[in-house]
């Protein structure tokens, strides 16, 4: 029969070893990826709400918003790539609106992607983006989207915006692009008049 310190002693060793096991899987399962990498957000932040039916819209712009996919630095012989993100935003607590086009052009003017295939309905103060990535080099330094939006009523209601982005190495650049309005009409595909300059 072992003296009642050795059994104490055993039975704290074993105590201890527990522990560090029990810490051990801990550590190592605190330390694993949450979750798999199909979990990734990826764009679009969520579901739009497509359309073929449309109510009548007595009021639609068309907008015309500069992008870049890359723009010039250091001597003006090298590109700095750039990913675009297209934010079309409804301001209006209480209107909804309908994205009725969103096409990207290159720097010849050269339609490059339509982005919807049917109209967008944008609820009050619902956001939606489209996403030109980092490694489409075609549209160059003069790229742009045309957006056209339509709604029930007048309303000043539609933020249209472009946000670059792009790093490389230890460098990174950011900048935002404002839509302007070249048409707009009180009846969409019927009379439209041309904003002045």
């Amino acid at each position: 029969m072992l003296p009642e310190n050795v059994t104490l002693l055993n039975r704290t060793v074993q105590l201890n070893q527990t522990f560090l096991m029990l810490l051990l899987a801990l550590l190592v399962y605190g330390c694993a990826p949450a979750g798999n990498n199909d979990s990734k957000k990826t764009h679009p932040s969520h579901a739009y709400k497509k359309t073929d039916s449309l109510p009548a819209l007595n009021y639609s712009e068309t907008l015309y918003l500069p992008v870049y996919s890359d723009i010039y630095h250091i001597d003006g012989t090298r590109r700095f790539a750039l990913t675009t993100t297209l934010s079309v935003r409804n301001t209006s607590f209480s209107d909804s609106a309908y994205i009725l086009k969103t096409d990207y052009y290159d720097s010849y003017g050269k339609l490059m992607k339509s982005y919807i295939k049917q109209p967008i309905l944008l609820t009050p103060l619902e956001s939606i983006e489209f996403v030109v990535e980092g490694t489409e080099n075609n549209g160059g330094a003069g790229a742009n989207f045309i957006v056209e939006w339509g709604a029930g009523k007048y309303a000043d209601q539609i933020l249209v915006q472009s946000v670059m982005i792009g790093t490389t190495e230890k460098q990174g650049i950011s900048f935002l692009s404002d839509a302007k309005v070249i048409e707009r009409s009180n009846m969409p595909h019927e009379t439209n008049d041309t904003i002045e300059k």
